[in-house]
């Protein structure tokens, strides 16, 4: 997922030293009012079944492998210690003299990153005891992850899953994450006599209640957004349905359109509507005004009747299905289609299916151009989620998903959050539960949320052979027993990366890249797996790198690529519209059609 914060805040106000008086006789209502509300949870859990699963992480081994191996070399243990001492030894130099008056106040001996929003309140900087207690837990935590990082003995696999754990325990310790260490809440709970704890707990509550004794964190005000009235808002009708898609047709915005349709193929690990969030952040929206005839695939969400569901079945009544219905509707037998995450990857698997099947290629329309956003055909450095994907965590997830037919989505939402911990988790922790403030409405964080489940044979599949071992690229998945041979597609592609995916790293991204017989173009977008992608031309955010060339290494590519300010959509759309065809009168969704769009697939809630 992507740098987007979780929600704006209002201007930081200078925060006064707690009443001490005060404090307590909150702190006493507190206890009183809560030990009514957790009898009230407690009461009305007491006949819901018990949902939570034991997790086979390995964390315990991992952290075993990193004692032994730092037991080898006992002289970089000794001087990391030697190291923190004496940046705590300047520490407590410096507060005392602060404290004393001195003046200038010594500079600190350690600032947060810029990007680090968690200290932003002037009472971490003013207040010489909480100015300590941030540079301290910051110098431990350098310390913390440097020592792991600079352990030697591990082999890559240990490491990054050490690495890892270890930044969720440092984001987790944070002082900003409790009530005594957090300046703002104790100022709130002097302010309010304590009535945010109470409510933060109420809020707490409801969250676990919501995730049915598992904590489901309230990102955003989840009343202030509908799916088809203020996001997924274009028009068009659902003009086919399946078991797995229902294919959208959109209303056209100009008067003649290009006659090659496009189609979008959404990752079903999420709904589609990020790609229509509203009318000024829709990509729908504005290749409609770019006069393209657009389809959208719709991905169902799937429960335990659609178990057995493979990934072929997915290639075969999604994309096949679906450009083969454009076919029928329009008329023309030449198609454009867009790939998102993992819908480029089923894309791209979809072009060397055919390529092995020419009787079946020639009786569907031929994709003229691909477009890859943000998508993963070599997984051999997947980034940290293939930190969750080892054969204990797979066969103990494979063991929940054959009970119930599939992955609940819930595990997907936890597995991606703690990617960002401190966006998407723990700035929730203090914000919900204490400050016990109410989210603010943010339409992206609400998409977030809506989660999809998995089915299991399908998902088993893309993480066993995708991610754990690297099938695709290898040549060696099968799909209806037939090779999948990547480097055999000739098809015209455009590829988009962004700079900081923690989901699909980009130089993993361009390895795919290279795979590709045909043509390449290969840009790089600043900001996330979401922001880089979602970054509409009025907004003028962010930036993106071109290169004409593709070496075969990307610090290469990128070392030689020129910067461009705003977004990338006019440069993919000018590229786009080469394969476009010609003008002509646009085309009209039938008025007999299904339904209209969003259709009823994307408003099915994983709960």
């Amino acid at each position: 997922m992507t740098k987007q914060k979780p929600h704006s805040s209002a201007p930081k106000e200078d925060i006064k030293p707690a009443d001490p008086v005060e404090l307590a006789k909150a702190m006493v209502r507190i206890g009183e009012q809560s030990q009514k509300l957790m009898r009230d949870f407690l009461e009305r859990q007491k006949d819901k079944p018990a949902t939570s699963y034991a997790e086979a992480n390995n964390i315990t081994a991992a952290f075993v492998d990193l004692t032994q191996a730092m037991m080898q070399n006992p002289e970089q243990l000794v001087t990391a210690s030697v190291n923190l001492w004496q940046d705590y030894m300047k520490l407590w130099s410096a507060t005392a003299l602060r404290m004393m008056g001195e003046q200038p106040a010594p500079p600190p001996v350690i600032t947060p990153a810029q990007n680090d929003r968690r200290f932003q309140g002037t009472a971490w900087n003013e207040n010489a005891v909480f100015d300590y207690i941030k540079q301290s837990y910051l110098l431990s935590s350098r310390w913390l992850q440097n020592t792991v990082k600079e352990t030697q003995g591990l082999d890559e696999k240990t490491a990054r899953k050490v690495d890892f754990y270890t930044r969720q325990f440092v984001d987790a310790i944070s002082p900003s994450n409790f009530l005594m260490t957090n300046p703002e809440v104790l100022q709130r709970t002097v302010e309010t006599g304590g009535e945010n704890l109470v409510k933060g707990l109420e809020n707490l509550l409801n969250d676990l209640e919501r995730g049915n004794g598992e904590l489901k964190i309230t990102m955003t005000d989840e009343k202030a957004f509908e799916v088809g009235k203020n996001l997924a808002t274009t028009p068009g009708k659902v003009v086919f349905q399946n078991d797995l898609i229902q294919l959208i047709q959109y209303e056209p915005l100009t008067e003649n359109v290009f006659a090659t349709p496009l189609l979008i193929i959404p990752p079903w690990i999420n709904k589609f509507y990020i790609l229509d969030l509203g009318v000024k952040k829709s990509y729908v929206r504005y290749l409609l005004e770019q006069g393209h005839s657009v389809f959208m695939i719709s991905w169902v969400n799937p429960d335990e009747h659609l178990a057995r569901k493979s990934f072929e079945d997915y290639m075969g009544e999604g994309p096949m299905a679906a450009i083969e219905q454009m076919a029928r509707i329009t008329g023309q037998r030449n198609v454009n289609v867009v790939g998102y995450c993992l819908g480029g990857t089923l894309l791209a698997c979809m072009l060397a299916y055919l390529n092995k099947h020419p009787n079946i290629k020639s009786s569907l329309p031929t994709v003229s151009c691909a477009t890859y956003l943000v998508t993963m055909l070599d997984f051999s450095e997947a980034g940290e989620l293939s930190i969750f994907i080892d054969d204990d965590q797979l066969s103990a997830m494979e063991e929940r998903m054959n009970a119930q037919g599939y992955l609940d989505a819930s595990a997907m939402a936890t597995t991606f959050n703690m990617l960002r911990a401190n966006d998407l988790i723990w700035s929730f922790v203090v914000n919900n539960y204490l400050m016990g403030k109410e989210p603010f409405p943010f339409d992206l964080l609400y998409w977030n949320s809506d989660s999809t489940r998995m089915p299991a044979a399908m998902h088993s599949f893309y993480l066993r052979e995708m991610y754990q071992q690297n099938k695709l690229v290898k040549g060696k998945m099968k799909l209806k027993d037939t090779l999948i041979d990547l480097t055999q597609i000739d098809t015209p592609a455009f590829f988009l990366s962004t700079k900081d995916d923690h989901i699909s790293p980009w130089k993993s991204t361009y390895m795919g890249a290279l795979l590709m017989k045909g043509p390449v173009r290969f840009t790089l977008s600043a900001s996330g797996h979401i922001a880089g992608v979602v970054n509409p031309q009025s907004g003028n955010k962010y930036n993106y790198w071109t290169n004409a060339r593709l070496p075969k290494n990307a610090d290469m590519w990128f070392g030689a690529t020129v910067k461009h300010d705003g977004s990338w959509w006019a440069e993919w759309v000018e590229w786009l519209n080469h394969y476009a065809g010609e003008k002509i009168p646009a085309r009209h969704p039938a008025t007999d059609a299904i339904e209209d769009a969003p259709g009823s697939y994307v408003r099915v809630k994983a709960s």
